[in-house]
């Protein structure tokens, strides 16, 4: 299945740096029902690089939505939010805080910041997937999103 809006695959960024959890969401996405290409980077300043589309990022799709951890190097996810949502080109694209921390000042701090959601990593396999899986037809298929 493609975005149903625009006939193409959905692009999806992943900012993830723990190699594991980015193999679960490759994993989930594709039992998914939307056809995807998923794109995955390793820390903050390389999520803004592609969702600027600069350096080795210059030729990057624009992602439909983008998968965020929290805890990354070089830049955290806050501050990939803050900058994001800061960012008149950059705001409208969904962001799904997708980490292991259930902190209340991380959530409280990731809303005040404008994800659109906030999920905790699940610790098995299929439960993580549920997550992902919900993610996809929830943010992919259900919601209407604005034009890139």
């Amino acid at each position: 299945m493609t975005d149903s809006s625009e006939g193409r695959p959905v692009e999806i960024l992943l900012a993830e740096d723990n190699p594991g959890d980015v193999k679960l969401t490759e994993k989930a996405l594709e039992r998914g029902k939307v056809l995807n290409n998923l794109h995955v980077v390793n820390d903050g300043v390389e999520a803004l690089a592609f969702l600027r589309q600069t350096g080795e990022y210059a030729d990057a799709p624009r992602p439909d939505l983008l998968l965020l951890d929290l805890n990354m190097p070089r830049k955290g996810g806050q501050e990939v939010l803050e900058e994001m949502k800061g960012d008149e080109s950059l705001r409208r694209i969904p962001v799904v805080v997708l980490t292991s921390s259930e902190a209340e000042e991380d959530i409280v701090e990731s809303y005040d910041l404008h994800a659109n959601a906030y999920l905790t990593k699940p610790v098995d396999f299929d439960g993580f997937v549920d997550i992902v899986s919900s993610v996809e037809d929830f943010f992919l298929t259900v919601v209407k999103r604005p034009p890139k």
